[in-house]
């Protein structure tokens, strides 16, 4: 495959013209639905990349998506919000849960096998 320094290769080229063909015609809240999907996928990597690291994180919803479209901007740039993973370190000092024993279900209360 030839491709340029900026990454650039026919290949590459005709897959983005692919997907352009596919996605721009459609409704664009469609687009969103499925690109909202598509986030949690980086985020899911996200959560077991910081683990890893060892720096705290945990996905957010339940926030106002406008207000912090609103702050960051995200419109004018065609986006728009859909989680927050806040990422940091507890601090054990003030953590009330730290000393509480951890609480695991069993596996067949949250595992369901298909034969």
């Amino acid at each position: 495959m030839n491709v340029d320094a900026r990454g650039d290769s026919p290949t590459l080229r005709g897959y983005y013209d692919f997907l352009k063909s596919n996605y721009l015609p459609r409704d664009p809240e469609i687009n969103f639905a499925h690109a909202a999907r598509q986030a949690y996928i980086a985020v899911g990597f996200a959560l077991l990349a910081a683990a890893e690291q060892e720096v705290d994180s945990s996905p957010m919803e339940g926030f106002d998506p406008n207000a912090v479209d609103t702050i960051l901007g995200l419109r004018e740039r065609g986006l728009r919000s859909v989680v927050l993973m806040p990422l940091g370190y507890r601090d054990i000092e003030g953590d009330w849960l730290l000393p509480m024993a951890k609480v695991r279900k069993s596996r067949s209360a949250i595992v369901t096998e298909f034969a």
